[in-house]
This record gives C-alpha cells, sequence and structure tokens, in this order.
C-alpha cells in the first residue's frame, strides 16, 4: 500500500474541532493518505515524503459529504406529482403507497440497479457515506429484501417497516404495528443498523411510534426519526426521549421542541430539497441553531418529495432559504451528518480518520452556494 501526499491545497476545510473553529479552514496545507486513512495534515512546507503526490492546483479540499438520509431503494416515478405540486396541489404522505406498489412488482435486479444509479450520482457529487432507508416495501418479504439490497451499497441501513399503514392493513393499523415489531423486525434487524418510524398525521401517532423505536432499541438498533414535516407534534419530543440519534425535517418546530433539541443529543436533519420540491416553508435553521442544537443536512433522496442526490444543491439551498452560512451548511453536510449516524471517522479530515476527500474546481467552498447547479466537484477520494 502506497502514501499518497496531496499539496498545492489553496484552502482546506478539516472540520477538526482540535482546531478551534466551525470548519477549521487553513491555507497552503497539505494531507497524506496511508492505508485508506488520513496519516498527516499541516502546512505544506512541512509535509512529509509519500510514494505519490496529487497536485490540488490551489483546488479547495473538503471531506466528502455524508448523506445521512436517503430512500434508494424503490421502483417507479413520481414526477406527475411533483408538476401537480408546481402547480397548487399540497404535498400529503399518501404518494409514498404508490411508489410501494412499484417497489414490490419490480424485481431485485432492477431495483438494485437503480439504487446503484443513485449512490453512484451522489458519489460524483462528493457524496462518500450514505445512510439508505428501506419503507417501499411494508411487508415482511419486501422490507427484507429492500434492506439485503441496501446493505450491498452501505453499511448505514435504516430499517423503515413504519413508513406508512400499507392498504392491506387500512383498516387495522394496530395489526401493522404488531407487525412491524414483530415478525417484520425479527426478519430485518440483521440487515440494519438504524430503525425509524414517520411520526406524522397520516403515517404513525406518538404512541405508536414509541412503540416502534423502542422495540427496535431493545434488539440492539439506534433510533431514527421522522417528525415535523407536515406540521407541529409531539414526536420530536419523543426523539429526544428516546435518545435518538436524529430527528429529520423539523420543518414545523414548537419552542417547547427546540428546547428539547437544544438540551439533547439528537441531531436536527434538515431536508431542504423537501421544501423546494413541495412548496412547503422552509424550516428555521437559524433558529435552532442559535439555540445551540446541532444541525445537519441530507437529501431526503426519493421518488416522491426531494429527487435529488445533490449535496452542493442542498447546501445551496440551506444557505439561501433556511437563512444558514456557508460554512454552516457545509459542516452539516459533512460533520454534521456525521453526528446523525453517531459517526466520527467520516465529516473530518484528521489523522487517523477515514480518507474522504473531495477537490473542488473552486478556490473555495462558498462557490458550492455561489454556484449553484454548477458541478464543481473535480475529484472524489475515498478510503
Amino acid at each position: 500500500m502506497t502514501s499518497t501526499l496531496i499539496d498545492n491545497i489553496g484552502l482546506l476545510v478539516t472540520n477538526d474541532p482540535l482546531h478551534g473553529s466551525l470548519t477549521a479552514e487553513r491555507s497552503a496545507a497539505a494531507v497524506v493518505i496511508e492505508h485508506g486513512l488520513v496519516a498527516w495534515v499541516g502546512d505544506a512546507a512541512d509535509a512529509p515524503a509519500a510514494d505519490e503526490r496529487l497536485d490540488a492546483d490551489r483546488r479547495c479540499v473538503i471531506p466528502g459529504f455524508v448523506d445521512s438520509h436517503s430512500h434508494l431503494v424503490f421502483a417507479g416515478d413520481r414526477a406527475d406529482e411533483f408538476e401537480h405540486r408546481m402547480t397548487g396541489q399540497a404535498y400529503a404522505a399518501g404518494g409514498i403507497r404508490r411508489t410501494v406498489a412499484a417497489t414490490r412488482a419490480a424485481t431485485d435486479a432492477d431495483l438494485l440497479a437503480n439504487a446503484e444509479r443513485l449512490v453512484a450520482e451522489m458519489r460524483a457529487q462528493g457524496t462518500t457515506t450514505v445512510e439508505i432507508k428501506s419503507g417501499y416495501g411494508l411487508s415482511v418479504e419486501h422490507e427484507e429484501r429492500s434492506l439485503a439490497i441496501a446493505r450491498r451499497l452501505t453499511a448505514e441501513t435504516t430499517y423503515l417497516g413504519a413508513h406508512v399503514v400499507p392498504p392491506e392493513f387500512a383498516d387495522d393499523p394496530a395489526g401493522y404495528v404488531e407487525l412491524v415489531t414483530g415478525e417484520m423486525l425479527a426478519a430485518c434487524a440483521p440487515l440494519a443498523r438504524w430503525i425509524d418510524v414517520f411520526c406524522e398525521a397520516g403515517a404513525f401517532d406518538e404512541d405508536q411510534a414509541r412503540a416502534i423505536l423502542r422495540a427496535g432499541q431493545a434488539v440492539g438498533l439506534g433510533a431514527r426519526m421522522h417528525a415535523g414535516q407536515l406540521g407541529l407534534s409531539g414526536g420530536v419530543r419523543l426523539a429526544v426521549e428516546l435518545g435518538a440519534a436524529s430527528v429529520d425535517h423539523c420543518t414545523f418546530l414548537a419552542d417547547a421542541d427546540v428546547d428539547a433539541l437544544a438540551a439533547g443529543d439528537t441531531v436536527a436533519t434538515l431536508l431542504p430539497g423537501v421544501e423546494f420540491s413541495t412548496r412547503q416553508p422552509y424550516p428555521n435553521a437559524r433558529r435552532l441553531i442559535d439555540a445551540g442544537v446541532t444541525v445537519a443536512i441530507a437529501t431526503d433522496c426519493n421518488p416522491g418529495s426531494s429527487f435529488t442526490s445533490s449535496m452542493s444543491f442542498c447546501i445551496a439551498v440551506a444557505v439561501r432559504d433556511l437563512r444558514m452560512s456557508p460554512a454552516e451548511a457545509l459542516w452539516a453536510a459533512t460533520a454534521g451528518g456525521a453526528r446523525s449516524l453517531w459517526r466520527d471517522d467520516v465529516g473530518v479530515i484528521a489523522v487517523g480518520k477515514r480518507a474522504d476527500l473531495v477537490l473542488l474546481d473552486a478556490p473555495s467552498y462558498v462557490h458550492l452556494a455561489y454556484r449553484p447547479g454548477v458541478p464543481l466537484v473535480h475529484r472524489v477520494i475515498t478510503g
């Protein structure tokens, strides 16, 4: 295994908290990679010898993006729903069932090929760590196979049998919760690291969500939650109460929700692609950050409410419409995502961490928001 020196870096963003600032930026820097890990970081003039050299040509180097919320195992297309929303139709959770029908009808090969294509899109745009949820199967057989497919693409797999109640249980939601926490959980837990639940009107209420997450935690899964997307509820505070790693969406928050997040360790993961695609109000990131809440940004890549695989796009929207600074948005899309996955080996460029780096065709990460829609990723390096 050879070592590689990356030098002539115009601006290096490390996110290393030891350097005392949010993104810990440094100019005229260099990085040495060895055995897939960062072996050295410092001033280029002090760089040790290495077997190979990569000239960054004064480009900005950032940690690989950590996309901590995606739904990539699915079939079908819902572009017509997007078109209808753009002409005034409100978003509702019911469209999920349409994707469930298409996913159940698809072959394993088709589902894997589609997920692989989306992961490749993400990688080309700088995402080096991705979480993938199930949730478009909603039966024991189909949830298990969704997770088996996701497991081929990432270690960060999430069991989301509690996405919505499927049509065959429309008259027996309690029976579906029993299935999700019983036979389905037993089949899916060996393939998952996390358990998630959509705690919203039209999906699962707080009591159901509590039972589902506690069942997953009892068999060793970490908890995540969708909450606060469609309106106010107690789901955000429930996530904090249960020690969930992340509560995602957080579009609608009461003061008590913000206070609970600030007092706890649960990350608030914001999904700006959803509001862009649904014309709902954008979440107030400034309110969360100023309260001391840890914030992450993710794509929520899915065929219904946010069909984007671009973290750069989400950063641009976060800066413009969520009122985040470019530094805050970049941190949220890297180190913040890592926090929401209970990871300290990604989202940062520091000695001993995974060598997941992105070279930008730009002098600064500010260009991610300054030049929205422009493909600025020059090269992706993964440990």
